[in-house]
């Protein structure tokens, strides 16, 4: 089933508990549509795998960090549902463990072709494999959490609009 609608592709964000690097993927890419005048084309949420967080802003350190970098990080958590599959064009996780845990999810091979790597879309970063759970670390963590996110968002949005 294809999800695109006359112009929008739906994008979904996802990472363990959707208060860090989910949440912050979705502020980034949002953002970065906005600046280059490309919202109108693009439908963009985030989910977490377990339920922890459900209805809980992000976390405060990153909410912090990317408040200095300009984006601003407020999106509610939620946990991620098997119907997901059919509301969304591309489902971006951010490391290895949720790629295996949302895949196995999948009911179908046109659904697991959904989901996607952040890291597979890096061109500053070539030797990082994931985008790290900065969540038990120090702003370094959150920082370099953002670092990766900005350049993996905009490798995929390139990607994107090759498509």
């Amino acid at each position: 089933m294809n999800t695109k609608t006359a112009s929008r592709t739906k994008i979904l964000f996802i990472c363990l508990g959707n208060i860090c690097r989910s949440p912050a993927a979705h502020a980034v890419f949002q953002q970065k549509i906005n600046d280059k005048g490309l919202a109108d084309r693009f439908e963009v949420d985030s989910a977490g795998i377990g339920n922890w967080h459900v209805g809980q802003l992000p976390d405060s350190r990153m909410r912090r960090q990317g408040e200095r970098r300009g984006y601003m990080i407020n999106h509610k958590a939620r946990q991620f549902q098997t119907s997901d599959f059919k509301l969304f064009d591309r489902i971006v996780v951010m490391d290895n463990d949720n790629y295996r845990i949302i895949v196995s999810k999948a009911s179908s091979d046109e659904e697991a072709q959904k989901v996607i790597r952040m890291a597979d879309f890096f061109t500053s970063h070539p030797r990082a494999t994931s985008v790290p759970d900065p969540y038990y670390g120090g702003p370094e963590d959150f920082d370099l959490a953002l670092d990766l996110i900005e350049d993996g968002v905009e490798g995929l949005l390139k990607d994107m609009m090759k498509a």
